[in-house]
């Protein structure tokens, strides 16, 4: 009884008060389409979403201070950090489950930092999908529809309509129990859609999927964002379901936001080390600043490793210490000495780990550090556990950030 009280109030916190589809001029399916991983144009940031000094305590402690977020009408946008790092506060405080202890919180324009949950314009689909068992598929979709006394016919149309939307069809009257993870995902889908939102809020909502169905479910996110047009806001922790799916990210860290921006911007041009480190791997070399001019930063370690980056690179006010990034992908690894690579080390293979289409590689180096390197994987390469080796990069192929 408890549980069918609590998964009510879930249910009930799905539906808008406003019909912000129907404001827009539009129907389930919208015309408007936004390709993952490109920026919206200057001229269409209309915001949906925005937070203004927004801060949350909890029992005297920060679980966010001071963020400041715009999120744009129609984009796919990703919050992603580790455990802790605010987050799934910031999601539920655009959701109406927690309101901000300072700032304000707009959705579309309106301040909505007092206004219950149930009278936002935004749906959230949960990692556990809070299904009511003893519903068919069709019935749990409709909930919400029912209990705003929505007429039988146009109930049924927009039931309908959000089930081939997800491509369950054939499934309107199986129960919950009969589903697999991925067919239950999506009816949590169509049941958020069917009040047809400005937003809709995604908290982890891949994450209790196996890997090959969370690959799929990616794609069916994505093709789901491009038909409706309307603006996703998901949190995760995972950075690769972050930069394949998102028109932009924001990674955050001890509850702020250290970088918002492109996936191509937040990996190729972090602005921290701890970005650079938390999206994807990297490399981080820490040193002094030993020489700079208008086009080389030369770095050296602790350990005696001299380390050349472009100045372009760089974009480094004069500082005495700095951490270089160097992707594993970018690293060159041979058995012979390359020739003008600008950055060039030997060493001798530490560790292999295959992975089918490259090999990572851990190499160390005579100064005793130790590099990841990754590797094409080609057959004629020989490489064992203790084979001298090389790496090497060209000074452009690496970044320079402050410590």
């Amino acid at each position: 009884m408890m549980l069918s009280k609590y998964l009510s109030g879930i249910l009930l916190v799905e539906m808008s008060l406003g019909n912000s589809a129907a404001i827009r001029g539009t129907t389930l399916i919208m015309s408007q389409t936004v390709s993952p991983s490109i920026a919206l144009p200057q001229t269409q940031q209309v915001l949906d979403v925005e937070l203004r000094q927004v801060s949350k305590y909890f029992g005297g402690e920060a679980a966010i201070q001071n963020i400041d977020l715009k999120i744009r009408e129609g984009e796919f946008f990703s919050i992603l950090g580790p455990s802790g790092c605010g987050k799934t506060t910031t999601l539920r405080l655009i959701a109406g489950f927690e309101q901000p202890s300072a700032g304000m919180v707009l959705i579309q324009g309106r301040d909505m930092s007092r206004i219950p949950a149930h009278r936002r314009s935004v749906n959230t689909v949960f990692q556990s999908y809070a299904l009511f068992n003893h519903m068919t598929v069709k019935d749990n979709i409709s909930f919400g529809l029912r209990v705003k006394r929505m007429g039988r016919s146009q109930r049924e149309q927009r039931v309908a309509d959000a089930l081939q939307l997800v491509k369950m069809e054939s499934f309107a009257n199986r129960y919950p129990q009969q589903l697999s993870g991925g067919q239950k995902q999506r009816v949590a889908l169509a049941r958020a859609l069917v009040n047809r939102p400005a937003v809709m809020l995604l908290d982890e909502p891949l994450g209790a999927l196996d890997l090959k169905l969370r690959k799929q479910m990616q794609v069916e996110l994505t093709n789901l964002h491009q038909q409706l047009g309307i603006t996703f806001v998901m949190v995760t922790h995972d950075q690769e379901e972050a930069l394949s799916l998102s028109n932009r990210i924001a990674v955050m860290k001890d509850g702020d936001i250290e970088q918002i921006g492109t996936p191509s911007e937040i990996y190729d041009y972090p602005q921290t080390p701890f970005v650079a480190d938390f999206i994807g791997e990297t490399n981080l070399l820490q040193g002094e600043v030993e020489f700079a001019d208008s086009q080389i930063l030369r770095l050296l370690t602790p350990e005696g490793t001299t380390v050349l980056v472009n100045r372009s690179e760089a974009n480094l006010p004069d500082l005495k210490t700095a951490v270089v990034s160097v992707r594993p992908e970018n690293i060159r690894l041979s058995q012979e000495a390359p020739l003008n690579e600008g950055n060039c080390y030997s060493g001798y293979v530490k560790h292999i780990m295959y992975l089918g289409t490259h090999l990572h590689c851990v190499v160390q180096l005579q100064t005793g550090e130790r590099l990841t390197v990754m590797q094409p994987n080609r057959s004629e390469q020989s490489l064992t556990p203790e084979t001298p080796v090389y790496v090497s990069w060209l000074p452009s192929d690496c970044l320079a950030l402050a410590a």
